[in-house]
């Protein structure tokens, strides 16, 4: 891997952790959830990504972000007005989730769940 490769990859961790701490806030996730979601399970690696220092992101991280970035998108244009919204709707048991809500079934720590409720959402 050449550097201009190092250095886009490193552009794109910058810019998906932004956008995943975006969503965390506005989720109001707890840290532990938040790492669950990431697929984290080293507090140092959570704090050195939410204090900036990225580095590049394994691929099943970015593949992640990408789904819940996609998730937040559809909470937002359902009711883009009420912040509430959107925190309603993932603690909503949901019947194609055999009623478990959205964040419950992508907190179960898998990529697939987590593509899943993008599914589903969608």
């Amino acid at each position: 891997m050449d550097k201009q490769d190092i250095v886009a990859r490193r552009g794109i961790a910058e810019l998906a952790l932004k956008g995943f701490f975006d969503i965390a806030h506005r989720w109001k996730l707890s840290r532990q959830d938040a790492m669950t979601l990431l697929g984290l399970t080293a507090t140092s690696t959570y704090a050195n990504w939410k204090n900036g220092k990225t580095g590049t992101l394994p691929r099943d991280t970015l593949e992640r972000i990408s789904y819940l970035l996609n998730i937040d998108d559809v909470f937002k244009k359902t009711n883009p007005n009420i912040q509430s919204n959107t925190t309603h709707m993932l603690h909503t048991p949901h019947p194609e989730l055999h009623y478990e809500s959205p964040l419950d079934r992508m907190l179960q720590g898998n990529v697939a769940d987590i593509y899943v409720v993008q599914q589903i959402v969608q």
